[in-house]
């Protein structure tokens, strides 16, 4: 067997991304859980592998998928901007169990306050960690900043739930299951594009075709973050909406009479099941490597870029997960 070839470009994901298929087999393998078992060791190994190779050195042996999982070992852990280790919880891999654990306690325990009140803190305090952890580019954010997120997003979905928590005390007991879904979804609007606000001030990386930096633009990172909050909406949906329909049905089955306690890790392995198709799918909705056409820019940044290279009419950025 020969050497590995230097010309498999790995700055891209193996699959076409310009199809929801191609976004959606990489986004399986980014967030596949499995990636969290791994050692720091093997991490390191990973991210040696990759760093290697595009300096232009192969390990002897090495083959073409290996390679790619080890890109996608690195990309599992690593920041796509900055480099950084990714703290564990904040890592795309530990989405699925997670958020399966947070929105089960959630969607089992919405009948008293107390509760509501604790697992929306929970699922807060979760996302403020993904949200800052798969931020796109490499601006600072402040202590200061991180605060007022995290207080304004735990503040604004424990007050929502509540809410609708009063509402519908004299609804059916089903609309009552789907209070938690409003509230990360109302929270979702809030945490991601506060928890990113200092993309907002002063605008994210936007590249040419070929990865050269063009510019900051805030224009960019508006459209970014609109398109995260979709995806992660979009995520909560089946694993909010589908188990309280199974669980409403259940619960006044003679089975689960019998035994109550089998309700919250029936419920979570519901949600789990879920979210293991919902998180990759949803984050494939929108390409992670994004793109703008530089009419939408600033007119500052697009006079710049007119001026630099007039052949160029579309930018591109990452968006964040």
């Amino acid at each position: 067997m020969g050497e590995l070839p230097l010309d498999i470009n790995i700055q891209e994901p193996r699959w076409d991304q310009s199809t929801f298929l191609g976004r959606a087999r990489h986004f399986f393998t980014v967030t596949d859980p499995r990636n969290l078992l791994l050692s720091g060791a093997q991490l390191e190994a990973s991210r040696n592998i990759v760093q290697n190779y595009r300096a232009g050195v192969v390990i002897p042996g090495l083959t073409e998928d290996q390679l790619w999982r080890a890109k996608y070992v690195y990309d599992s852990a690593f920041h796509p901007d900055t480099g950084e280790k990714v703290i564990l919880i904040g890592r795309m891999s530990a989405q699925v169990p997670m958020n399966m654990t947070i929105t089960g306690c959630m969607l089992t325990f919405y009948r008293k306050t107390p509760t509501v009140v604790f697992w929306q803190w929970v699922n807060q305090s979760f996302n403020a960690i993904v949200n800052y952890s798969n931020r796109s580019g490499d601006a600072p954010i402040t202590v200061g900043q991180l605060g007022t997120a995290y207080v304004s997003a735990t503040t604004g979905a424990v007050a929502t739930a509540l809410g609708l928590k009063s509402l519908t005390k004299h609804l059916p007991p089903l609309i009552g299951r789907f209070v938690p879904f409003a509230a990360v979804a109302a929270a979702n609007c809030i945490n991601i594009p506060l928890m990113r606000q200092r993309e907002l001030q002063v605008g994210i990386p936007v590249t040419d075709e070929a990865g050269q930096k063009l510019g900051q633009s805030a224009t960019a990172a508006k459209q970014g973050i609109f398109q995260v909050v979709i995806s992660r909406i979009g995520m909560a949906i089946p694993a909010m909406a589908i188990p309280p329909v199974i669980m409403n049905t259940l619960e006044k089955k003679d089975f689960l009479k019998r035994r109550p306690w089998l309700g919250a890790p029936l419920q979570v392995g519901l949600v789990g099941f879920c979210l293991v198709f919902a998180t990759p799918l949803c984050c494939a909705l929108f390409p992670q490597r994004s793109s703008i056409h530089v009419s939408r820019l600033e007119p500052e940044l697009r006079a710049q870029i007119r001026q630099q290279n007039p052949s160029i009419e579309v930018v591109y950025y990452n968006k964040g997960l």
